[in-house]
Protein backbone atom coordinates (compact mmCIF):
# COMPACT_ATOMS: atom_id res chain seq x y z
CA UNK A 1 0.00 0.00 0.00
CA UNK A 2 2.94 2.40 0.55
CA UNK A 3 4.36 1.23 -2.18
CA UNK A 4 1.44 2.56 -4.80
CA UNK A 5 0.79 6.06 -2.43
CA UNK A 6 4.44 6.85 -3.60
CA UNK A 7 3.74 6.17 -6.73
CA UNK A 8 0.68 8.08 -7.05
CA UNK A 9 3.18 11.03 -5.65
CA UNK A 10 5.45 10.43 -8.64
CA UNK A 11 2.54 10.35 -11.02
CA UNK A 12 1.38 13.37 -9.30
CA UNK A 13 5.03 15.11 -9.82
CA UNK A 14 5.18 14.17 -13.17
CA UNK A 15 1.80 15.76 -14.18
CA UNK A 16 2.85 18.48 -12.55
CA UNK A 17 6.26 19.00 -14.22
CA UNK A 18 3.79 18.71 -17.22
CA UNK A 19 1.51 21.30 -16.91
CA UNK A 20 4.06 23.41 -15.45
CA UNK A 21 6.15 23.26 -19.58
CA UNK A 22 2.99 23.72 -20.93
CA UNK A 23 1.86 26.55 -19.48
CA UNK A 24 4.93 28.65 -21.23
CA UNK A 25 5.07 29.91 -24.97
CA UNK A 26 6.36 27.72 -27.57
CA UNK A 27 8.51 27.88 -31.21
CA UNK A 28 6.41 29.53 -34.00
CA UNK A 29 4.16 31.49 -31.91
CA UNK A 30 2.25 34.51 -33.56
CA UNK A 31 4.77 33.76 -36.39
CA UNK A 32 3.71 33.27 -40.04
CA UNK A 33 3.63 31.42 -42.66
CA UNK A 34 3.86 28.08 -40.43
CA UNK A 35 3.23 29.07 -37.12
CA UNK A 36 5.25 26.20 -35.72
CA UNK A 37 3.93 22.65 -35.13
CA UNK A 38 1.16 23.64 -32.89
CA UNK A 39 -0.61 24.60 -36.22
CA UNK A 40 0.74 21.55 -37.65
CA UNK A 41 -1.11 19.24 -35.33
CA UNK A 42 -4.02 21.86 -35.72
CA UNK A 43 -3.80 21.91 -38.83
CA UNK A 44 -3.93 18.36 -39.23
CA UNK A 45 -7.02 18.17 -37.19
CA UNK A 46 -8.67 20.37 -39.77
CA UNK A 47 -7.04 18.16 -42.80
CA UNK A 48 -8.64 14.98 -41.04
CA UNK A 49 -12.30 16.33 -40.19
CA UNK A 50 -13.14 18.48 -43.58
CA UNK A 51 -11.21 15.78 -45.94
CA UNK A 52 -12.18 12.68 -47.36
CA UNK A 53 -9.68 9.76 -46.30
CA UNK A 54 -8.12 8.99 -50.05
CA UNK A 55 -6.61 13.26 -49.83
CA UNK A 56 -5.35 13.08 -46.75
CA UNK A 57 -1.94 12.35 -47.83
CA UNK A 58 -2.30 13.80 -51.53
CA UNK A 59 -1.50 17.68 -52.36
CA UNK A 60 -4.95 18.82 -53.67
CA UNK A 61 -6.36 22.50 -53.59
CA UNK A 62 -7.59 22.20 -50.44
CA UNK A 63 -4.65 20.08 -48.81
CA UNK A 64 -1.32 22.02 -49.79
CA UNK A 65 1.45 19.45 -48.21
CA UNK A 66 3.84 22.12 -48.31
CA UNK A 67 1.81 23.40 -45.57
CA UNK A 68 2.67 21.08 -42.78
CA UNK A 69 1.25 17.93 -44.62
CA UNK A 70 0.39 14.67 -42.93
CA UNK A 71 3.96 13.03 -42.55
CA UNK A 72 3.49 10.25 -40.25
CA UNK A 73 1.64 6.85 -40.58
CA UNK A 74 -2.42 6.40 -40.30
CA UNK A 75 -2.90 6.07 -36.15
CA UNK A 76 -1.60 9.39 -36.14
CA UNK A 77 -4.27 11.08 -38.81
CA UNK A 78 -6.54 8.85 -36.57
CA UNK A 79 -6.04 10.38 -33.44
CA UNK A 80 -5.72 13.72 -35.15
CA UNK A 81 -9.48 13.06 -36.61
CA UNK A 82 -10.15 11.98 -32.99
CA UNK A 83 -8.87 15.11 -31.34
CA UNK A 84 -10.90 17.42 -34.55
CA UNK A 85 -14.25 16.10 -33.61
CA UNK A 86 -13.67 16.93 -30.17
CA UNK A 87 -12.59 20.66 -31.12
CA UNK A 88 -15.44 20.58 -33.37
CA UNK A 89 -17.82 20.02 -30.14
CA UNK A 90 -16.19 22.63 -28.31
CA UNK A 91 -15.57 25.73 -30.97
CA UNK A 92 -15.66 24.65 -35.04
CA UNK A 93 -13.66 27.93 -35.83
CA UNK A 94 -10.56 25.78 -34.40
CA UNK A 95 -11.19 23.18 -37.40
CA UNK A 96 -12.97 25.11 -40.14
CA UNK A 97 -10.66 24.47 -43.48
CA UNK A 98 -8.68 27.25 -45.11
CA UNK A 99 -10.33 29.74 -42.61
CA UNK A 100 -9.03 28.11 -38.88
CA UNK A 101 -5.11 28.18 -41.06
CA UNK A 102 -3.01 30.35 -38.16
CA UNK A 103 -6.18 29.99 -35.51
CA UNK A 104 -3.75 30.92 -32.48
CA UNK A 105 -6.43 31.46 -28.85
CA UNK A 106 -5.87 30.63 -25.23
CA UNK A 107 -8.55 28.39 -25.56
CA UNK A 108 -7.60 26.33 -28.58
CA UNK A 109 -3.59 26.18 -26.69
CA UNK A 110 -5.05 24.63 -23.63
CA UNK A 111 -7.64 21.97 -25.66
CA UNK A 112 -4.13 21.22 -27.65
CA UNK A 113 -2.43 20.69 -24.29
CA UNK A 114 -4.95 18.50 -22.96
CA UNK A 115 -4.96 16.24 -25.37
CA UNK A 116 -1.37 15.52 -25.19
CA UNK A 117 -2.12 15.06 -21.38
CA UNK A 118 -4.89 12.44 -22.14
CA UNK A 119 -2.88 10.99 -23.94
CA UNK A 120 -0.29 10.83 -21.24
CA UNK A 121 -3.06 9.33 -18.84
CA UNK A 122 -4.58 6.81 -20.82
CA UNK A 123 -1.51 5.54 -22.57
CA UNK A 124 1.99 6.68 -21.57
CA UNK A 125 1.64 6.72 -17.68
CA UNK A 126 -0.02 3.37 -17.16
CA UNK A 127 2.91 1.45 -19.25
CA UNK A 128 5.56 3.08 -17.00
CA UNK A 129 3.80 2.13 -14.02
CA UNK A 130 3.35 -1.48 -14.87
CA UNK A 131 6.56 -1.69 -16.55
CA UNK A 132 8.37 -0.60 -13.29
CA UNK A 133 6.72 -2.98 -10.91
CA UNK A 134 5.93 -6.15 -13.41
CA UNK A 135 8.76 -6.28 -15.89
CA UNK A 136 12.05 -4.34 -14.42
CA UNK A 137 13.83 -5.79 -11.58
CA UNK A 138 15.27 -4.68 -8.02
CA UNK A 139 13.72 -3.63 -4.59
CA UNK A 140 10.38 -1.47 -4.65
CA UNK A 141 12.09 1.55 -3.50
CA UNK A 142 14.27 0.69 -6.98
CA UNK A 143 10.80 0.66 -8.95
CA UNK A 144 9.97 3.81 -7.52
CA UNK A 145 12.57 5.54 -8.10
CA UNK A 146 12.50 4.50 -11.41
CA UNK A 147 9.16 5.73 -12.13
CA UNK A 148 10.15 8.85 -10.88
CA UNK A 149 12.80 9.15 -13.22
CA UNK A 150 10.78 7.83 -16.01
CA UNK A 151 7.85 9.86 -15.84
CA UNK A 152 10.62 13.61 -15.30
CA UNK A 153 12.50 12.81 -18.19
CA UNK A 154 13.21 16.62 -19.43
CA UNK A 155 13.31 15.49 -23.31
CA UNK A 156 10.04 14.06 -23.37
CA UNK A 157 8.42 16.70 -21.85
CA UNK A 158 9.68 19.31 -23.10
CA UNK A 159 9.19 18.17 -26.82
CA UNK A 160 5.52 17.01 -26.02
CA UNK A 161 4.37 19.77 -23.82
CA UNK A 162 6.29 22.63 -24.91
CA UNK A 163 6.39 21.51 -28.57
CA UNK A 164 2.89 20.40 -29.49
CA UNK A 165 3.80 16.65 -29.91
CA UNK A 166 2.80 13.04 -28.89
CA UNK A 167 5.51 10.94 -28.81
CA UNK A 168 4.14 9.57 -25.41
CA UNK A 169 1.39 7.95 -27.64
CA UNK A 170 3.91 6.06 -29.74
CA UNK A 171 6.04 5.62 -26.94
CA UNK A 172 3.48 4.13 -24.52
CA UNK A 173 2.25 1.69 -26.97
CA UNK A 174 5.91 0.48 -27.78
CA UNK A 175 6.56 -0.03 -23.89
CA UNK A 176 2.95 -1.90 -23.90
CA UNK A 177 4.80 -4.38 -26.31
CA UNK A 178 7.40 -4.55 -23.75
CA UNK A 179 5.42 -4.75 -20.67
CA UNK A 180 3.40 -8.10 -22.89
CA UNK A 181 6.72 -9.66 -23.72
CA UNK A 182 7.90 -9.00 -20.11
CA UNK A 183 4.79 -10.96 -18.93
CA UNK A 184 4.93 -13.70 -21.48
CA UNK A 185 1.45 -12.17 -23.46
CA UNK A 186 3.84 -12.11 -27.05
CA UNK A 187 0.74 -11.74 -29.44
CA UNK A 188 -0.29 -9.04 -27.45
CA UNK A 189 3.27 -7.13 -26.80
CA UNK A 190 3.25 -7.31 -31.11
CA UNK A 191 0.23 -6.12 -31.14
CA UNK A 192 0.85 -2.65 -28.96
CA UNK A 193 4.26 -2.59 -30.63
CA UNK A 194 3.00 -2.70 -34.34
CA UNK A 195 0.05 -0.01 -33.44
CA UNK A 196 2.95 2.01 -31.91
CA UNK A 197 4.46 1.34 -35.41
CA UNK A 198 1.74 2.63 -36.96
CA UNK A 199 1.97 5.74 -34.76
CA UNK A 200 4.98 6.69 -35.93
CA UNK A 201 7.20 5.82 -38.09
CA UNK A 202 10.37 6.42 -35.70
CA UNK A 203 9.17 3.41 -33.49
CA UNK A 204 11.55 1.30 -36.41
CA UNK A 205 14.13 2.30 -34.51
CA UNK A 206 13.10 0.08 -31.29
CA UNK A 207 11.90 -3.07 -33.82
CA UNK A 208 15.26 -4.95 -34.19
CA UNK A 209 15.27 -6.12 -30.59
CA UNK A 210 11.47 -7.37 -30.95
CA UNK A 211 12.04 -9.12 -34.01
CA UNK A 212 15.41 -11.05 -32.80
CA UNK A 213 13.64 -11.83 -29.41
CA UNK A 214 10.19 -12.84 -30.76
CA UNK A 215 12.20 -14.93 -33.47
CA UNK A 216 14.10 -16.01 -30.80
CA UNK A 217 12.02 -17.22 -28.51
CA UNK A 218 10.05 -19.44 -31.76
CA UNK A 219 13.21 -20.83 -32.32
CA UNK A 220 13.69 -22.25 -28.39
CA UNK A 221 10.41 -23.72 -28.50
CA UNK A 222 11.51 -25.54 -31.72
CA UNK A 223 9.80 -24.74 -35.35
CA UNK A 224 8.14 -28.35 -35.62
CA UNK A 225 5.82 -28.11 -32.49
CA UNK A 226 4.77 -25.05 -30.45
CA UNK A 227 7.48 -22.58 -31.56
CA UNK A 228 5.61 -22.77 -34.98
CA UNK A 229 2.28 -22.23 -33.67
CA UNK A 230 3.64 -19.43 -31.94
CA UNK A 231 5.84 -18.08 -35.05
CA UNK A 232 2.20 -18.40 -37.04
CA UNK A 233 0.17 -16.57 -34.37
CA UNK A 234 2.25 -13.29 -34.25
CA UNK A 235 2.41 -13.52 -37.90
CA UNK A 236 -1.20 -13.58 -38.09
CA UNK A 237 -1.55 -10.73 -35.05
CA UNK A 238 1.13 -8.69 -37.04
CA UNK A 239 -0.53 -8.69 -40.36
CA UNK A 240 -3.86 -7.82 -39.22
CA UNK A 241 -3.08 -5.40 -37.07
CA UNK A 242 -1.38 -3.33 -40.09
CA UNK A 243 -4.02 -3.80 -42.51
CA UNK A 244 -6.85 -2.79 -40.40
CA UNK A 245 -4.60 0.18 -39.43
CA UNK A 246 -4.25 0.46 -43.31
CA UNK A 247 -7.69 -0.31 -44.59
CA UNK A 248 -8.65 2.98 -45.72
CA UNK A 249 -6.33 2.95 -48.37
CA UNK A 250 -5.22 -0.41 -49.16
CA UNK A 251 -7.95 -0.24 -51.79
CA UNK A 252 -5.82 1.57 -54.47
CA UNK A 253 -2.51 0.70 -54.51
CA UNK A 254 -1.37 4.55 -55.72
CA UNK A 255 -2.84 5.56 -52.01
CA UNK A 256 -0.27 2.80 -50.18
CA UNK A 257 2.57 4.06 -52.29
CA UNK A 258 1.53 7.99 -51.34
CA UNK A 259 1.55 7.21 -47.81
CA UNK A 260 4.90 5.28 -47.53
CA UNK A 261 6.14 8.29 -49.74
CA UNK A 262 4.59 10.60 -47.20
CA UNK A 263 6.42 8.85 -44.33
CA UNK A 264 9.73 8.22 -46.14
CA UNK A 265 10.46 11.42 -47.58
CA UNK A 266 13.70 10.21 -49.67
CA UNK A 267 13.04 12.55 -52.57
CA UNK A 268 11.96 15.61 -50.93
CA UNK A 269 14.90 16.51 -49.55
CA UNK A 270 15.59 18.40 -45.92
CA UNK A 271 13.54 21.30 -46.56
CA UNK A 272 10.51 20.28 -44.62
CA UNK A 273 12.81 18.56 -41.74
CA UNK A 274 14.98 21.94 -42.01
CA UNK A 275 12.22 24.22 -41.50
CA UNK A 276 10.72 22.22 -38.54
CA UNK A 277 14.47 21.79 -36.67
CA UNK A 278 14.96 25.12 -37.14
CA UNK A 279 11.95 26.80 -35.52
CA UNK A 280 12.96 24.34 -32.47
CA UNK A 281 16.28 25.77 -32.56
CA UNK A 282 15.34 29.74 -32.63
CA UNK A 283 12.96 29.21 -30.34
CA UNK A 284 15.51 27.56 -28.07
CA UNK A 285 18.02 30.89 -28.65
CA UNK A 286 14.97 33.56 -27.83
CA UNK A 287 14.99 31.72 -24.56
CA UNK A 288 18.56 31.66 -23.66
CA UNK A 289 19.61 35.50 -25.05
CA UNK A 290 16.57 36.84 -23.13
CA UNK A 291 17.51 34.79 -20.02
CA UNK A 292 21.42 36.75 -19.71
CA UNK A 293 22.72 33.36 -19.49
CA UNK A 294 25.39 33.86 -22.34
CA UNK A 295 26.67 36.75 -19.88
CA UNK A 296 26.93 34.49 -17.02
CA UNK A 297 28.79 31.91 -19.27
CA UNK A 298 31.41 34.08 -20.31
CA UNK A 299 32.24 35.29 -17.06
CA UNK A 300 32.11 31.66 -15.30
CA UNK A 301 33.16 29.52 -17.87
CA UNK A 302 34.97 30.62 -21.11
CA UNK A 303 35.29 27.41 -22.35
CA UNK A 304 30.83 26.86 -21.35
CA UNK A 305 30.49 30.13 -23.62
CA UNK A 306 32.31 28.74 -26.72
CA UNK A 307 30.28 25.64 -26.50
CA UNK A 308 27.20 28.38 -26.76
CA UNK A 309 28.66 30.66 -29.09
CA UNK A 310 26.28 29.32 -31.84
CA UNK A 311 22.86 30.80 -29.98
CA UNK A 312 24.92 34.00 -29.47
CA UNK A 313 26.14 34.44 -32.51
CA UNK A 314 24.89 34.99 -35.85
CA UNK A 315 25.25 32.68 -38.78
CA UNK A 316 27.62 33.73 -41.84
CA UNK A 317 24.88 35.34 -44.52
CA UNK A 318 26.32 32.63 -47.29
CA UNK A 319 24.93 29.70 -44.83
CA UNK A 320 21.87 30.68 -42.36
CA UNK A 321 21.18 27.00 -41.55
CA UNK A 322 24.98 26.51 -40.61
CA UNK A 323 24.16 26.33 -36.94
CA UNK A 324 21.60 23.77 -37.06
CA UNK A 325 23.44 21.64 -39.78
CA UNK A 326 26.09 20.69 -37.56
CA UNK A 327 24.07 20.50 -33.83
CA UNK A 328 22.16 17.84 -36.33
CA UNK A 329 25.47 16.30 -38.09
CA UNK A 330 26.93 15.80 -34.91
CA UNK A 331 23.58 14.66 -32.66
CA UNK A 332 23.06 11.79 -35.40
CA UNK A 333 26.40 10.42 -35.29
CA UNK A 334 26.13 10.03 -31.92
CA UNK A 335 22.04 8.53 -32.04
CA UNK A 336 23.80 6.02 -34.78
CA UNK A 337 26.57 5.10 -32.56
CA UNK A 338 24.38 4.79 -29.66
CA UNK A 339 21.83 2.57 -31.81
CA UNK A 340 24.51 0.20 -33.37
CA UNK A 341 25.81 -0.37 -29.57
CA UNK A 342 22.66 -1.18 -27.72
CA UNK A 343 21.14 -3.12 -30.78
CA UNK A 344 24.26 -5.41 -30.31
CA UNK A 345 23.96 -5.44 -26.75
CA UNK A 346 20.36 -6.49 -26.90
CA UNK A 347 21.30 -9.57 -29.54
CA UNK A 348 24.55 -10.93 -28.49
CA UNK A 349 24.54 -13.69 -25.69
CA UNK A 350 24.95 -12.23 -21.97
CA UNK A 351 28.47 -12.62 -20.54
CA UNK A 352 29.18 -15.90 -18.91
CA UNK A 353 29.06 -14.20 -15.36
CA UNK A 354 25.26 -13.11 -15.65
CA UNK A 355 23.74 -16.40 -17.00
CA UNK A 356 25.30 -18.11 -13.79
CA UNK A 357 23.39 -15.56 -12.18
CA UNK A 358 20.48 -16.02 -14.12
CA UNK A 359 20.91 -19.50 -13.26
CA UNK A 360 21.48 -18.96 -9.42
CA UNK A 361 17.86 -16.75 -9.14
CA UNK A 362 16.25 -19.20 -10.94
Amino acid sequence: MENWSLVSICVLLGLTARWAVSLNSYSGAGKPPMFGDYEAQRHWQEVTYNLPVHEWYFNTTDNNLNYWGLDYPPLTAYHSLLCAHVAKLINPDWVELHASRGHESYGHKLFMRATVLVADLLIYIPAVVLYSFYVSEGSNKKKVCAVLCILLYPGLILIDYGHFQYNSISLGLALWGVVGLGLGWDVLGSLAFVLSLNYKQMELYHSLPFFCYLLGKCFKQGLAGRGLFLLVKIAVTVLVTFALCWLPFLSDPGQVLQVVHRLFPVGRGLFEVRTKKVSVFKAISHTIKSSGFPNILRRESPKACRIFMSVALAPPAQLPDLFPLLVSVFSYLHFLGLLLYFNMVQIAEPPQSVRKNQKKSN
